[in-house]
C-alpha cells in the first residue's frame, strides 16, 4: 500500500476514450484517484454516481478525477454513458497499476477466494504527493469523504 507523504507511482492506462493518460501528466492540479472492483455494479455505481452528483463541489476544488477498475475500456465506455460520468475511468485490464498501488488483494466471499481490487481512494496533490488514503471506502458516502479530504 502507498503511504500518505509518498510520491504517486506513475502509471499510463487507456481511457473510456481510448485515450493513453499517464498520471504525472495531470501535475499542477489535485488528483483523486479511486479504484473500485467492477463497471456497473450496484457499488461501484453508487460510488460514481456519487462523484457525479457531487461534480460542481469537484471541479471547485480544481481536481482531476480518475477511475480504475481491471474491465477494459469498453466496459468503462459503457459504464460511463449509462450513468452520464463526467470524470475520466481508466481500464487496469492486467491490475498492474493495482497492484503497485497495493489495492489488488486476496478476497473471500460465499467460500470463494480469489483476488480483486480493495476499494481504495488516493488524493494526490498537485506536485503528486499522496495526502489521503481512504481504504475500504463505503460507496455512499465515498464523494463526501473525498471532498473533506480535498478542502
Amino acid at each position: 500500500m502507498i503511504d500518505e507523504g509518498a510520491v504517486a507511482p506513475d502509471f499510463t492506462l487507456v481511457s473510456d476514450a481510448g485515450e493513453d493518460i499517464t498520471l504525472s501528466s495531470l501535475r499542477g492540479s489535485p488528483v483523486v484517484l479511486f479504484f473500485y472492483p467492477k463497471d456497473d455494479t450496484p457499488g461501484c455505481a453508487r460510488q460514481a454516481c456519487g462523484i457525479r452528483d457531487a461534480w460542481a463541489d469537484f471541479q471547485r476544488a480544481g481536481a482531476e478525477v480518475l477511475g480504475v477498475s481491471v474491465l477494459d475500456e469498453r466496459s468503462k465506455a459503457r459504464f460511463k454513458e449509462k450513468h452520464g460520468l463526467p470524470f475520466t475511468l481508466l481500464a487496469d485490464p492486467d491490475h498492474a497499476v493495482a497492484e503497485a498501488y497495493g489495492v489488488w488483494v486476496e478476497k473471500r466471499n460465499y467460500g470463494k477466494v480469489y483476488h480483486g481490487i480493495e476499494r481504495t481512494t488516493f488524493v494526490i496533490d498537485a506536485e503528486g504527493r499522496v495526502t489521503h488514503v481512504m481504504r475500504r471506502v463505503k460507496p455512499g458516502t465515498h464523494a463526501a469523504d473525498v471532498l473533506s479530504a480535498l478542502a
